[in-house]
């Protein structure tokens, strides 16, 4: 691990940027964390569902007696059940349309997708719920259905969707995205050199390790608990409440510990489910997916048919830039357009930039948010054309990045004019580092050889709605909570925020997630926001506390709260003229509470503002099997501007992981269908993510440039990582072979087909 801090990183932390033990790793590794699947409730019963076994398919009818009459069966629901939204208002909760959620969630007038969910069943335990789904009888008419961008966005294509139009003509097209700055046809007639090229990439799935499950207790008083796993307990609350009816104020949505999410789990599928299931059988309900229900039926990201055209003088100066993004929505509209569209040539300067995207829906499975949703699709391309155009001009594939590197006061496409700019740094950081000037053996044996090759990228980050409540307890002790599930480390950094502050032992925090009833607001935990946006409410809420402790010490020593300072755990008066009292601590402040005027605590919500985009750079070195078509990442180095590393493990982390998962998704793992559009490879067997042996030891490089809008100068740093890893590895492979892959992944079936081709 490398890191890079700029003069303004203050270096006197004690805890702040020190790698403290984190909170959640003993009950994790003793099995005392609870996880959603692992909730149990007296009079429990379980939940199945009843998914198609077509990929399209008109629901004519649907006959549920049969399970309702067998021995065991307490509720059977269907899409009746749920919230019907109409086609002609959208009705938004974040990013998510209702009118496509409630169709999601329970097969409506159509079946969308092989493992679309179509009925589900409430039983004494999970043997009679899937008998009685068998029981079920579903009158389908089966339909053409349409899996591949190219098959859906012909004209003759089968049409998911009578209400969906596109020029005025039925389309499988759902929504159009256009970022534009200059005129892009004038920049590209200044250009001396123009590469353009297609690219296609596959669905690939988030790849977390815990399924989908929840636990949801309606009672006769018509309240609900829901205890689930999510990225967002307030998410899972609004999104429950409204397809199912219940009001908002009536659910209480607890969170349990995330077994990984990477963005998938910015939805939900079974909670409303389990929650009607509840409300019919008076029971609480519990349901879990399987592995393979989770790969079939929850949201990969989406695949991708992109072409990108980049325009340059001689002297490498990027005069135009054009992308067209197709990528696939699945069976509903909402890929994530804003990716390619916004990302793909935001970290440079480009006077004219046309950018679009198009949302095509197919029959697969509705997709979810994959970490920077969209921004490696259109990195994929952009990166790998940029790489082109270098070897074209003769430049050094870094030295042309740095010349066209955004700076401050540059405009992106999608609208942005640039303050403090970071992408620089990245790009030298590589350039100097050991790793990109060492030598590297092209052919070190027969049969092998090796490339290397680079990329970047960008992402916006976020701030939104968060909340936090610090109080001391009795002991003088601290208890925060905030409300954001933590997926990334968020509490092991809060916690290092909190103890640096009140100048305490680091131990001596503890921090917990709120449920809906305990903390206010707190958005979704996603787009690289919650360390940024918690720390921020945490800082306020702790300054807060040491106001009041101030207070408390000035009312002992009968002086002006202003004449007291608060230092290492202490109240001290301000100076000799404040008057010489012995310095009260943190402990003997909270013992005296009660005389004092009562519980000392605080808390803020707030609409975070402030996040500045992450920009990364990586370099990769590969090896190719010429004769198996084998690819190994031999070497990676990953630089990222990532503000102030508040917890330096979990940093590295969170860059480590990206690069991991881009590996996967450059070279093995891919949906596969059959002819009847059902997901040959719905397991961890035949779905391949890497593995250890996969991947090298990647050495992050930490730039600690602070965001000087924020307290600690924390910058978002979940996301970018995973924006470069396709493009680089690409282009790695090109360097070692001469050829140029436009199709992930790199599986080594095709790596011998182009190797023949060649």
């Amino acid at each position: 691990m490398n890191v890079i801090s700029d003069k303004l990183h203050v270096e006197n932390n004690k805890w702040i940027g020190t790698r403290t033990i984190r909170p959640d790793g003993a009950d994790k590794v003793t099995g005392r964390a609870c996880y959603a699947a692992d909730n149990v409730m007296p009079g429990m019963i379980w939940g199945k569902v009843l998914r198609s076994p077509h990929a399209h398919a008109r629901i004519r009818s649907i006959d549920t007696s049969k399970a309702e009459a067998l021995p065991g069966v307490k509720a059977v629901v269907t899409a009746r059940d749920i919230v019907d939204f109409p086609l002609d208002k959208s009705v938004m909760l974040g990013i998510q349309d209702m009118r496509w959620m409630c169709r999601n969630v329970m097969a409506r007038e159509k079946a969308l997708f092989h493992g679309h969910p179509v009925a589900a069943v409430a039983a004494i335990n999970e043997e009679v719920a899937a008998e009685a789904c068998r029981l079920i009888e579903v009158d389908y008419e089966v339909l053409p259905h349409v899996i591949e961008i190219e098959d859906a966005i012909r004209p003759d294509a089968p049409i998911l969707h009578d209400f969906l139009t596109f020029e005025d003509k039925p389309s499988n097209i759902a929504g159009r995205m256009e970022a534009k700055l200059g005129d892009v046809e004038a920049g590209f007639a200044q250009a001396d050199v123009i590469v353009e090229r297609t690219f296609r990439t596959r669905p690939v799935h988030q790849g977390y390790i815990e399924p989908q499950a929840c636990t949801v207790s309606y009672a006769a008083d018509g309240r609900a608990t829901i205890w689930s796993s999510s990225q967002g307990q307030f998410m899972v609350r609004a999104m429950t409440s409204l397809l199912t009816g219940v009001p908002q104020s009536n659910i209480k949505a607890i969170p349990a510990e995330i077994g990984g999410g990477f963005g998938a789990k910015t939805i939900i599928y079974l909670e409303p489910v389990a929650l009607l299931l509840s409300k019919k059988s008076g029971r609480p309900v519990k349901m879990v997916m399987t592995r393979d229900e989770v790969m079939r039926a929850t949201g990969p990201t989406s695949g991708s048919l992109s072409t990108v055209r980049i325009g340059a003088r001689r002297d490498g100066t990027i005069v135009a830039a054009q992308g067209t993004f197709y990528l696939q929505a699945g069976c509903l509209p909402g890929s994530p357009l804003r990716g390619p569209v916004g990302c793909s040539f935001a970290p440079y300067e480009i006077p004219n930039v046309l950018s679009v995207g198009y949302d095509v829906v197919s029959n697969r499975s509705k997709v979810a948010a994959y970490r920077a949703p969209g921004a490696p699709l259109g990195a994929y391309a952009t990166e790998s054309v940029l790489d082109e155009l270098a070897g074209k001009l003769g430049i050094d594939p870094l030295e042309l990045r740095l010349k066209n590197s955004a700076k401050p006061g540059s405009k992106a496409a999608y609208g942005a004019t640039f303050g403090k700019v970071t992408f620089e740094e990245t790009i030298e950081a590589i350039r100097t580092h050991e790793h990109y000037r060492a030598p590297l053996d092209k052919t070190p044996r027969p049969g092998v050889k090796r490339g290397r090759g680079v990329a970047s990228g960008f992402w916006y980050n976020a701030g939104g709605e968060s909340s936090a409540q610090v109080n001391i307890t009795e002991d003088g002790n601290v208890l925060v909570t905030t409300g954001h599930p933590d997926v990334g480390g968020s509490r092991a950094s809060i916690a290092n925020v909190t103890a640096e502050l009140l100048g305490i032992e680091h131990g001596r925090v503890s921090v917990q997630i709120g449920d809906t009833s305990s903390i206010g607001f707190s958005n979704l935990t996603g787009g690289s926001r919650v360390t940024f946006a918690s720390a921020m409410v945490v800082t306020q809420s702790t300054e807060k506390v040491i106001t009041q402790l101030r207070e408390r010490a000035a009312r002992i020593w009968k002086i002006d709260p202003e004449a007291v300072t608060w230092e290492n755990g202490e109240a001290r008066p301000a100076g000799p003229n404040a008057g010489q009292f012995p310095p009260l601590t943190l402990t003997e402040l909270a013992a005296k509470a009660n005389e004092m005027g009562g519980p000392i605590g605080a808390g803020v919500q707030l609409n975070t503002t402030g996040a500045d985009p992450g920009f990364a750079t990586h370099v990769v070195d590969v090896e190719v099997d010429v004769d198996l078509g084998i690819i190994r990442v031999l070497r990676y180095t990953a630089a990222q501007d990532v503000g102030r590393a508040l917890h330096p493990s979990y940093v590295e982390g969170q860059i480590q992981g990206g690069v991991v998962q881009g590996i996967g998704w450059a070279l093995s793992e891919e949906y596969l269908y059959d002819r009847q559009g059902r997901l040959d490879n719905a397991s961890f067997l035949d779905y391949r993510m890497p593995v250890c042996s996969d991947v090298p030891m990647i050495e992050p490089v930490m730039l600690e440039i602070p965001n000087p809008k924020h307290p600690q100068g924390v910058r978002g740093v979940g996301e970018a990582p995973i924006v470069p890893p396709l493009a680089a590895i690409a282009n790695a492979v090109h360097d070692a072979l001469g050829i140029r892959f436009t199709s992930l992944p790199m599986s080594p079936p095709k790596v011998v087909e182009a190797l023949e081709g060649a």
